[in-house]
């Protein structure tokens, strides 16, 4: 490797062998093993520091070897990561652990009763959402061999193991290694939905079904201990899912699909409760010949066994053993579920009600460690998931609903211009109609009958046996109040109601107009009784959707963060004066530019009031295997993110207003946003974007279901956010993360003179929103390396292009370096971030000649040799985006 000194021994602090860096040395070694083993011809020229790659026959073998040590240290990062946790935990109690329930009560639970805080965590609800943003590079096989890795390192952590049984260890690590190395990294095909589907239902399998019991364990722990044992624990997480109900610009996703994904999730969760069922009574053996059970306790008990499929046999198999009987009953209820049989159980809320009654049961007869260790955790997993897994959204874009109303309206005449004063007063009288005709379904195009054929699948599902395994209607590119209007009105011609509408539609407001817009698209919808009537029914509170993908690629990043604080602040303003209080969406990604930042700090700058216990994030693509792959990752994410949640709405002061902060974050902003614009509209740009990354060529790597464009138009505006950070990323501009920022900071400063680095200064040290965007920034420009940018550069054709675009490029790499260093005092960018600092460059020498390399193959593929470069150009992709940490 190019950073051999990760492969030697290193010390800690205090003198101790670095457990990482000892897993590096050990794992390094045996991928040696494998490439000597595999590609004998290639095993110097991993070690060549910065010599080029070589571009012939063995460039594919060079970047498979180079990218699973790329996924080696990932794991070795997150197994250190969970160690040290457990250490801390261990040495210094649960409440030093950052990011854990008991440290956010031990130091924000002073003064609170127990009444008050019940009551919070009574309302505490946190929603991660799978997405099916094409961002995950791994395939399926791979991230289970990663998964097999990981638990072996964890088995490797044990002392007790003789020197003959760790080599075993570290053997089978090698095999792993050995699979990676067989198994290839690249699809031949792209997925498709129902893969899509199995990946993210993979995650519940693998890790999110055992993890949640351990979260309301660790929940209950830490709330015993400041208020006692006083209430139940309620779940505070709960789980949605966008893979088979988000049809955006996606063909791929129809109704029957969407069923196809509702029917999978049903299937795999009550699979798990089988498992976990019959686990159960294997272990709960007791005899009523021996422990007295109470007359009203064997009741119960009796009426759970009276409602299985045969109690008679169930009495014969295990006589005088109640407790085996009745969960032996309620699997076959299970079953009966699960096949829809006779016998099957109504409601989720049956199930968690028998659950209840053998887990009460069991602790009448002081058998309550069984109960907690045995039946609690599953009514945990049935109160979390139901039956259902995920609560699977739906997403459309409203160009496709506004068309699908238009031709509707189409059929009895000449429809109204849409955004036209006749178009919205049709919308209005029309929804208020108590008996509405409905379209002549014969006369409507395909995707009109797929819309209303979705919309009637929602309704059905809201009346099955769990009516949350379906979501709300999420409407991207949301502008106006007639856009939500349609949807209602589209939902009444799918049979809803007319008194009220039984469907959440979810604004999505993604663009900076349609961010400040949003308080005023609320204003005007809740002046539409039905729409009113609607939204009040869901408890007092109104799911809005926030983008930060989009906002950022039609603002900039300091612009579309900014903008996301006083949509939040003004939503939450425009609702409370109906009495209605918010729940935000946030639609983050992975990546800086995506609305990636560490999870705590991301949501502890959120404006105060605005999280009051319930939140929704998405979680993309790598993000979703790097956060759930493994149980105990999980489990710490998931409490970070609950424990995050509960900090910001444990906060009961309101932070004193400072106009002078907020008048300086609009001002940069602007500034910010029109630096970034002024790029972005220059003539020569597209030409500059294309040829010098590889945007174009992305596709080949088959890393999604849906296009990379919405609705396969060629522009700038058409192209999906997830693709423009890729390929910024790629070829290490990184300008998304950072560009505008020392425009900003530079402009400031010379308006302000000494009066605005005092206002700056104070607002790094102070404003947890400007230092959350500096040290974003700042993050940024770690990754991104001029001199790398400038090869890519080099592929554009004009020279006035290259330079005109590059160099603006450059200039301002170079003010936004020199304002980091101004607002930090460091001279060394990433110095403050010594963890992600050393992370990087145990990467940077192998990822700076994949890049190199990469430029090489794209000028090659793009003269016409296209065949012979495919292969490589697609693994040099997946290197860097494993390099980096995420493909945008």
């Amino acid at each position: 490797m190019g950073a051999a000194p990760d492969l030697q021994r290193a010390e800690d602090g205090r003198g101790e062998p670095d457990y990482a860096a000892e897993l590096r040395r050990e794992l390094g070694a045996l991928w040696r093993n494998v490439i000597r083993r595999r590609a004998p011809q290639i095993a110097d020229l991993i070690d060549t520091g910065e010599a080029p790659l070589p571009m012939g026959e063995d460039s594919i073998p060079c970047l498979q070897a180079i990218n699973i040590w790329f996924q080696l240290l990932k794991i070795i990062d997150e197994n250190a990561a969970m160690r040290d946790r457990r250490q801390t935990e261990a040495r210094d109690g649960a409440a030093a652990v950052e990011g854990s329930f008991a440290k956010v009560l031990a130091e924000n639970a002073a003064g609170l009763n127990a009444a008050s805080f019940t009551a919070l965590a009574d309302r505490l609800s946190v929603g991660p959402t799978l997405t099916a943003h094409p961002t995950e590079a791994k395939r399926v096989t791979v991230l289970e061999i990663h998964r097999r890795i990981y638990r072996l390192l964890v088995a490797l952590e044990t002392q007790r193991w003789t020197p003959r049984e760790r080599e075993d260890l570290l053997l089978d690590i090698e095999g792993e290694i050995d699979l990676l190395w067989m198994t290839g990294e690249l699809r031949r095909e792209r997925p498709s939905l129902k893969d899509e589907i199995e990946w993210g239902l993979q995650f519940f399998r693998d890790s999110v079904f055992d993890a949640v019991p351990q979260l309301f364990e660790r929940f209950a722990t830490a709330k015993e201990s400041h208020f006692g044992k006083a209430g139940e624990v309620k779940p505070c997480i709960r789980f949605h899912s966008w893979i088979g109900g988000d049809r955006d610009g996606n063909p791929n996703v129809t109704t029957d699909m969407t069923r196809l994904a509702v029917g999978q999730a049903r299937k795999a969760v009550l699979e798990r409760y089988l498992a976990g069922l019959g686990a159960a009574s294997a272990r709960i053996s007791i005899s009523s010949l021996i422990v007295k059970i109470p007359p009203a306790t064997e009741a119960r008990i009796r009426a759970v066994i009276a409602r299985g499929a045969s109690p008679e046999a169930s009495e014969k198999r295990n006589p005088g053993e109640v407790f085996r009987q009745a969960l032996t009953a309620m699997a076959d209820r299970i079953r009966a579920t699960l096949s829809t049989a006779p016998g099957a159980y109504r409601a989720a809320t049956d199930f968690v009600a028998d659950l209840a009654t053998v887990e009460a049961a069991l602790i009448e007869i002081g058998a309550a460690r069984a109960a907690e260790r045995h039946v609690r955790p599953i009514r945990w997993q049935a109160e979390a998931f139901g039956f259902r897994t995920m609560t699977l959204d739906i997403r459309q874009n409203s160009t496709v609903t506004t068309a699908v109303l238009a031709e509707i309206w189409g059929l009895s005449g000449p429809a109204p211009d849409y955004g036209s004063a006749d178009w919205s007063a049709r919308l209005r009288r029309e929804i208020a109609l108590p008996d509405l005709a409905w379209p002549d379904r014969a006369r409507l195009s395909a995707n009109a009958n797929e819309l209303l054929n979705l919309l009637g699948l929602m309704r059905e599902i809201r009346h099955g046996d769990d009516p949350d395994a379906v979501g709300p209607f999420i409407l991207s590119m949301t502008r106006s109040s007639d856009d939500i209007l349609g949807v209602y009105l589209l939902a009444r011609y799918a049979g809803f109601g007319a008194e009220k509408i039984d469907l959440a539609v979810v604004p999505l407001f993604e663009t900076i107009d349609d961010l400040r817009a949003a308080p005023a698209v609320f204003d005007d919808l809740l002046s539409v009784p039905v729409a009113r009537r609607s939204i009040r029914s869901n408890a007092g509170t109104v799911e809005v959707m926030l983008g930060y993908s989009d906002s950022n690629k039609d603002g900039g990043f300091v612009c579309s963060t900014w903008e996301l604080e006083k949509a939040q602040r003004r939503i939450s303003q425009t609702l409370a004066r109906h009495d209605l209080q918010p729940v935000f969406f946030h639609g983050r990604g992975g990546s800086v530019s995506r609305g990636g930042a560490p999870t705590e700090r991301a949501i502890a700058a959120q404006p105060f009031g605005t999280i009051n216990g319930r939140l929704r994030l998405t979680e993309q693509g790598e993000v979703v295997s790097s956060k759930y792959a493994n149980r105990g990752t999980a489990l710490n994410q998931l409490e970070l993110l609950a424990a995050s949640v509960l900090s910001h709405s444990l906060a009961t002061v309101k932070p004193v207003p400072n106009p002078e902060h907020d008048d300086a974050l609009e001002a940069l902003a602007g500034m910010s946003q029109a630096a970034y614009s002024n790029l972005l509209h220059r003539p020569e740009f597209m030409q500059y974007f294309l040829q010098a990354s590889p945007v174009e060529e992305l596709a080949m790597l088959r890393i999604g279901s849906r296009p990379a464009r919405r609705f396969g138009a060629g522009g700038l505006s058409d192209l999906r956010a997830i693709p423009w950070v890729f390929a910024w990323s790629q070829n290490r501009h990184l300008l998304t993360g950072w560009y505008g920022f020392g425009s900003a900071i530079a402009s400031f400063r010379q308006v302000r003179g000494a009066e605005g680095d005092r206002l700056l200064a104070e607002m790094f040290t102070r404003h947890k929103l400007f230092r959350l965007i500096v040290d974003e920034v700042e993050k940024s420009l770690l990754l991104t390396d001029m001199e790398v940018a400038a090869r890519y550069a080099s592929l554009v054709e004009k020279d006035a292009v290259r330079d005109a675009i590059f160099g603006a490029v450059g200039a301002e790499y170079d003010r936004s370096i020199a304002a980091i260093r101004f607002l930090t005092g460091s001279k060394e960018v990433g110095a403050r971030f010594p963890m992600m600092l050393g992370r990087f460059e145990r990467v940077r020498p192998q990822l700076d000649r994949i890049n190199r390399m990469q430029v090489a193959l794209l000028g090659e593929a793009r003269s016409g040799h296209a065949a012979r470069t495919t292969v490589p150009l697609m693994q040099s992709m997946n290197c860097i985006a494993a390099g980096l940490g995420w493909t945008g």
